[in-house]
C-alpha cells in the first residue's frame, strides 16, 4: 500500500499540471497543497499542454526556467516536468506525493487516456510516489466554479492519503460543476464509458493553405450507475 511515512504537514509536494504555469487551476491547486504543507514545490509546463497525454519530449532540449521562488516552468509536457522535477530539481530530497491540476474541465471515461493532468499523476505513479489527478467539470456556459475544489480539495487529498491505495495505481478526483455547499461529499466510482467519434474540420488560413481541426462528438447519453460520468452529471 501506498502511504505517507511522515505527517502530512511535514510532507514535501510537487504540484503540476497540464494547463500551463499561468493557469486558474494551478493556482487553487497550490492554495490546496499549502494547506496541507508549507514544502510546496511547483513544476508546470511554460505552455498549456492539454490533451498531450503521457508524452515525453525526446527531439528537443528542454529548459527550466525559475518563475519564482520554488515555482518552475518547463517547456515540455506534464510527464516532462514530474520527470525533471523527480529526478533533477528534487533529487537530493524527493517529494513525497504528486498533485496534479486542478484541470479545466472534468477527466473521466476516454478522457484519462488524452489527459496530461492524469499522465502527471502517472509518471508520479511509475516513480513510485503517491498521486492524486484533481479536475474541476466546467459548462461552457458560465465561468469554472473553482470553489467547488478549492474548498474540499484540501479534506479529499487529506482522506486519501490517510487511506492509502495499492502501488502502481493513481487517484483520480473530479469536483462536480457545483458551487462548494452544493457538493453531497465523496463518492468511489468505476470509469465510465461514452459513445464518442471524432470529428476533423478541414479549412483555409489566410494564405490559402489548407489545415485541420481535430475534435470530438459526444452525444447525451444516460450515464451507467456507479461511474464517474453518473456521479459528476
Amino acid at each position: 500500500m501506498l502511504k505517507l511515512d511522515k505527517p502530512l504537514n511535514k510532507c514535501r509536494i510537487l504540484v503540476t499540471n497540464d494547463d500551463g504555469i499561468n493557469a486558474p487551476g494551478l493556482k487553487v491547486l497550490e492554495k490546496i497543497a499549502k494547506s496541507l504543507s508549507k514544502d510546496v514545490w511547483v513544476v508546470a509546463p511554460e505552455q498549456n499542454q492539454s490533451g498531450s497525454a503521457h508524452s515525453l519530449t525526446l527531439r528537443n532540449p528542454l529548459r527550466l526556467r525559475e518563475v519564482s521562488k520554488q515555482r518552475y516552468a518547463v517547456d515540455g509536457t506534464p510527464t516532462d516536468c514530474v520527470l525533471l522535477a523527480v529526478n533533477h530539481l528534487l533529487k537530493d530530497s524527493p517529494p513525497d506525493f504528486v498533485l496534479s491540476g486542478v484541470n479545466r474541465g472534468a477527466n473521466m471515461a476516454e478522457d484519462v487516456t488524452y489527459s496530461g493532468t492524469i499522465a502527471a499523476a502517472m509518471e508520479g505513479t511509475l516513480l513510485g510516489l503517491p498521486s492524486i489527478a484533481l479536475s474541476q467539470a466546467i459548462a461552457w456556459k458560465h465561468a469554472p466554479r473553482w470553489s467547488s475544489a478549492e474548498e474540499h480539495g484540501p479534506d479529499v487529498v487529506r482522506k486519501l492519503l490517510a487511506a492509502g491505495w495499492p502501488e502502481g495505481v493513481l487517484m483520480n478526483v473530479n469536483f462536480p460543476d457545483a458551487g462548494a455547499k452544493s457538493v453531497q461529499g465523496l463518492k468511489l466510482t468505476r470509469q465510465g464509458q461514452r459513445k464518442i467519434s471524432s470529428a476533423v474540420q478541414e479549412g483555409k488560413d489566410p494564405y490559402g493553405q489548407p489545415y485541420f481541426w481535430v475534435g470530438l462528438i459526444r452525444t447525451k447519453e444516460t450515464p451507467k450507475g456507479g461511474t464517474d460520468l453518473e456521479a459528476v452529471a
